[in-house]
């Protein structure tokens, strides 16, 4: 068991996630009202799930967050800033990002960094920017590569993972994201963190974030 204090300060942490392809309206209001229960930092949404979110989040501190080229990241530069733009007049605050890996992998580095920095430019003040790097699919080259491309481009957040590709958000990608980026981005944590001690673990690593679909249960094991 850990102090309430400790749980609230989780809690604040925790994006709560529904991505899921079938994703209902009954669901994302069950998020939602799970987020404002628990006083999670906000709910992570597809884009249209935004306006619904927006209305029934509006009146508390929890933000709305959404995703931009998701799940692969293959979606054209224009595409991913106006999709950027539609979500943030929809009422998302925070948009988190996919790369185009395969134009990483090909160390086009100029193509990733105005890639993001469209993003970066589009939400402006008005959006949190988190940039998913896909790490599982990374090398340990890449994976810093990847870390510093982001902070070139003035993103906010440096996140692992899309929760859609083999794997998820290790200790050791954390503790080296953070070692990159930290203090001038943060870091979010994200895919197969299903339990208490897993997100503990993630946190003490160094992630500033927690993205995950069992926020309610791992409030509940703590």
């Amino acid at each position: 068991m850990i102090s309430n204090k400790i749980k609230e300060k989780v809690a604040g942490m925790i994006d709560h996630t529904i991505l899921k392809p079938e994703a209902t309206k009954e669901e994302i209001i069950q998020l939602c009202d799970e987020a404002k229960r628990y006083n999670f930092a906000s709910v992570c949404i597809h884009p249209h799930f935004v306006p619904l979110a927006y209305d029934l989040l509006k009146d508390t501190d929890v933000k709305v967050c959404t995703v931009i080229g998701f799940p692969l990241g293959l979606n054209t530069t224009e595409v991913k800033r106006y999709e950027t733009k539609k979500a943030i007049e929809a009422g998302a605050t925070e948009v988190d990002m996919v790369i185009n890996v395969g134009q990483l992998k090909d160390k086009n580095y100029e193509f990733v960094l105005k890639d993001i920095k469209a993003v970066v430019d589009e939400a402006k003040v008005k959006a949190i920017v988190k940039v998913i790097i896909e790490t599982c699919i990374l090398t340990k080259e890449e994976k810093v590569k990847a870390c510093k491309i982001c902070v070139d481009a003035g993103a906010d957040f440096v996140k692992t993972s899309t929760g859609f590709n083999k794997g998820g958000a290790t200790k050791e990608d954390i503790e080296l994201m953070s070692s990159i980026v930290h203090p001038k981005l943060k870091v979010k944590a994200s895919g197969g963190i299903r339990s208490a001690a897993d997100a503990v673990m993630m946190i003490e690593a160094g992630a500033d974030r927690i993205g995950t679909s069992s926020g309610v249960k791992i409030l509940n094991e703590a």
